[in-house]
């Protein structure tokens, strides 16, 4: 008779089958043996990520979830280690990304868009409250679970409010770049809320229009239509998801974000 398979245990979470993958990461499915919670299960090679140099941002990662508890953002339970790997067990989010609800099923009703733009307002308000700015917003980081609700994940360039020069700005130009505000590229220091703010309204376009605001193969020209805010809003938008994105899509730092209420209400569509 063949032994029944003896699952592998990191502490007390059983570890399953791999449910993604990178350059010096894995994530696994678990399971807390003592809760019988699923959990997401992300396993980093040590010796990978100091030869990529990257232990500074994932110190970073892991500072910035400890600082945030919000129903939508993706929350990390425990970090552990052992002589070769770091162990960072998070929630587990079944609903895939909201990038693949968009490529799979196209643009959405703005009914729908006004929920998960709520819902990643509400998330970015939260963490800018905590003096964390995520830096590099965009369907593939908005996670979906079994309710569809909207998470937000991959703190992996977020900067604290510690990071924050002398002149009141952070200065590393980071983010993926269709979604990068005007005053990230143009390297002069930028306010990490109002860059986040842009980012947020780029999603908002995504979500109702289907496809990019700004978008060239050529990454110059790419930067110049983002630095001029070049972009047309399709014409079944309606009056006010119009005015709200073109109202955040403004180029000028200073008068970008008057969408914003007192008391933390959000003007919406």
């Amino acid at each position: 008779m063949s032994q029944p398979k003896i699952k592998r245990r990191i502490g007390k979470y059983e570890v399953g089958r791999t449910i993604g993958e990178g350059t010096f990461a894995k994530v696994k499915f678990a399971r807390n043996s003592e809760t019988g919670d699923p959990v997401a299960l992300k396993i980093l090679d040590k010796e990978k990520v100091l030869k990529h140099k990257m232990a500074e941002q994932i110190r970073r990662e892991i500072a910035t979830m400890k600082l945030i508890q919000h129903p939508n953002v993706v929350r990390l339970y425990e970090v552990m280690g052992s002589k070769t790997k770091i162990y960072i067990v998070l929630e587990f989010v079944t609903g895939g990304e909201l990038f693949d609800k968009i490529v799979n099923h196209g643009r959405m009703s703005e009914n729908e868009a006004r929920r998960y733009f709520q819902q990643l307002i509400n998330a970015v308000d939260y963490c800018h409250s905590r003096g964390v700015f995520h830096r590099d917003l965009k369907p593939e980081n908005l996670l979906l679970d079994t309710l569809g609700n909207l998470k937000v994940s991959d703190f992996g360039l977020s900067a604290l409010s510690q990071q924050v020069r002398d002149d009141g700005l952070l200065h590393t130009t980071c983010g993926t770049p269709n979604y990068v505000a005007p005053e990230v590229l143009e390297d002069r220091g930028y306010d990490g809320a109002t860059a986040d703010l842009w980012s947020c309204g780029v999603i908002l376009f995504v979500l109702v229009a289907g496809y990019l605001p700004f978008d060239d193969p050529n990454l110059m020209n790419l930067y110049k239509k983002i630095s001029a805010a070049e972009f047309t809003c399709p014409p079944w938008l309606s009056f006010s998801a119009r005015k709200l994105i073109t109202r955040i899509l403004d180029p000028n730092p200073e008068t970008g974000e008057p969408w914003r209420m007192p008391h933390g209400k959000i003007a919406t569509f």
